[in-house]
This record gives C-alpha cells, structure tokens and sequence, in this order.
C-alpha cells in the first residue's frame, strides 16, 4: 500500500474523541462516512474510515492534526470507537460530556495541562480520574496495534492541504 501510515496521536485526543462521543457530535453520512462536530460547534469535519486487513485501516479526517501533523486525529478515532474498531468505555465518555475542548486548547496551549484540567473537571464530577486515564492508555495501546493509511481522497481533503503538511 503506497498510502502514509498516521502516527499515534497526543493522549489528549482520545480524551477529545471520546468527550465527541459523550457528546452525541459524531454522525454516520454513509457507509464508512461520518461527520464529527467540534466542541463549540464551529467545525464539522468530514471523516471516513474502511477496514481494510485485520488491523489496517485506510482512513482520512479534515481536522489539522490528520491533515497537518500527520496522527490519528479525534475525529478518526471517535468513529473508530463509534464502528466498534476500538473498545469504548462509556462511563469514562459520560465524565468526558460537555467539555470546551476547542477553549480549553487555545488558552492552556499545551496538551499537558489540558489533560490536567480535565481530569480535575472529571474529579470535580465524582469520576476517578485514574479511571479516566487507565481508559485513555488502553485506547492508546489499541492504537499502537493498528496500522492506519492516511487517503486524502476518501474525505475532500484538497492535494494543497496535504502536501502542506
């Protein structure tokens, strides 16, 4: 396959997808097509994901860290969950309901102590937050196991996006 493999992403992305899933923002367009809204609703992002192999993915997402930076972004890995691809916890989703992720990560500018403010946010609403982090890096650990090839056809991801990353 002639396609880039994503790498894994920041922890804080599987915080983000799943906070998308609590909050009902991922939606189903068409086989293996979906729609992911931003935390503030300001962005829908067009993502789509096939199996392709036994842990092969061909997959593709207009957010900034798919497109850019070259990881499995939260959209990717919302629908990931969302498709049953990977496990989900959904009492670690519910603490994760309602966060402003899009806020959160312009004013705090690094990923860090936006994990750390979420998980004082998920203390402060009677969640563990080990719980919330065994969740995360067991979501990592699944990820590590996947090769996931980047397809900007599949999503309408324009060839000057992609070579600019």
């Amino acid at each position: 396959m002639d396609l880039p493999r994503l790498s894994i992403p920041p922890r804080i992305k599987v915080l983000e997808a799943l906070g998308a899933l609590a909050d009902g923002r991922v939606r189903r367009v068409r086989e293996n097509l979906f729609e992911v809204a931003s935390s503030d609703s300001s962005r829908k992002y067009s993502v789509y994901v096939e199996r392709i192999g036994f842990r092969e993915f061909r997959a593709c997402s207009t957010d900034n860290g798919t497109v850019y930076r070259g990881y499995i972004g939260y959209p990717i890995i919302a629908v990931m969950a969302y498709s049953g691809y990977i496990r989900r916890d959904r009492d670690v989703e519910k603490a994760l309901s309602g966060i402003p992720w899009r806020k959160l990560n312009e004013e705090l500018r690094k990923y860090a102590l936006v994990e750390s403010e979420v998980l004082k946010l998920v203390s402060s609403r009677g969640v563990n937050p080990r719980s919330v982090s065994y969740a995360v890096e067991k979501t990592m650990e699944e990820l590590r196991k996947l090769a996931v090839f980047f397809d900007s056809s599949v999503c309408g991801v324009s060839r000057e996006e992609e070579t600019a990353s």
